[in-house]
């Protein structure tokens, strides 16, 4: 089972008062190298992969692949795939979907994405894709994702 991951207010939620993961480097050196990292990606992600799920980054950002997995590795976590705007916008191209919509995760086997956007998930829904919505200011949202999840594997 895949999971993947939007970046920009799922994963990375920005303003002080926002709980962060801390990473291998001093906090200092962190802020000045890295987005900020949500509290509780650490823990969801290694209890996804002990539960045998592939933990993916699907964002429709230009950041690029390896710069996502650099972003990751200096919070000491790693992922399974990443498909930016760039993979994104190919692999639909192929498919000739019309209309296009933003994220298309059955088009890289994934079971579950997790995002932001409530537009993702009308998406979803229109596209027959799963989309689990997670606020930012959701304090239960490693828990939500893990009961989607759970859900996904026993369709």
């Amino acid at each position: 089972m895949r999971v993947s991951f939007d970046i920009d207010d799922t994963l990375v939620l920005r303003g002080e008062q926002t709980a962060r993961e801390t990473g291998l480097l001093p906090g200092w050196l962190l802020k000045r190298m890295g987005e900020p990292l949500r509290a509780g990606t650490k823990s969801l992600f290694r209890e996804l992969k002990r539960q045998g799920c592939e933990v993916w980054v699907y964002t429709s950002s230009l950041r690029s692949t390896v710069h996502i997995r650099w972003w990751l590795g200096v919070h000491g976590l790693s992922v399974d795939g990443v498909v930016n705007d760039d993979i994104h916008r190919v692999r639909l191209e192929e498919m000739k979907l019309d209309p296009t919509p933003s994220k298309y995760p059955p088009a890289f086997a994934i079971d579950l994405h997790v995002d932001d956007s409530p537009g993702v998930e009308m998406e979803g829904n229109r596209c027959g894709f799963n989309v689990l919505v997670i606020a930012a200011d959701d304090l239960n949202w490693t828990e939500k994702v893990l009961q989607a999840a759970a859900v996904c594997r026993s369709r």
